[in-house]
């Protein structure tokens, strides 16, 4: 479909643009930060970005079979996490036409119950980022 910007969307946007690469560069540091700080817990497994390609982390998620339960562990310390992915693509209702049943795509399925995004947006300071790594510790301890 054909979708344009009216002259209000663009002006913001505009003026957003030349930010864009300074927030990409803190969320790729927030990503560093979270990755040292996570380096050592083997109960989560940490976004894995090729070496040939630089991820701006819009969204940093980690994999961790005690998802629902570290959760609601961080949302009990006021700590916003978000499941993006919950329902893998084949068993979602606009796929259903092409015959996917659960099971079909077995990985897909473990990831979908496995994932969790922590904050990583721009303006997170040193100090959220601290109390979001020591509530994850704090569950896996």
């Amino acid at each position: 479909y054909n979708s344009r910007l009216d002259a209000i969307q663009a002006a913001v946007l505009s003026a957003k643009l030349p930010f864009l690469s300074e927030w990409s560069a803190a969320r790729r540091a927030h990503a560093a930060y979270y990755d040292a700080a996570f380096a050592d817990l083997a109960a989560i497994r940490r976004p894995a970005i090729d070496a040939a390609n630089e991820s701006i982390y819009n969204q940093y998620t980690i994999r961790t079979e005690r998802r629902d339960a570290l959760q609601a562990h961080l949302t009990s310390k006021g700590i916003g996490t978000a499941i993006y992915y919950p329902i893998p693509l084949h068993l979602q209702q606009c796929f259903a036409y092409l015959g996917y049943r659960a099971g079909a795509f077995p990985e897909s399925e473990r990831a979908s119950k496995e994932v969790l995004s922590l904050p990583v947006y721009p303006e997170l300071t040193s100090a959220q980022q601290d109390e979001v790594i020591e509530a994850v510790r704090s569950f896996f301890r």
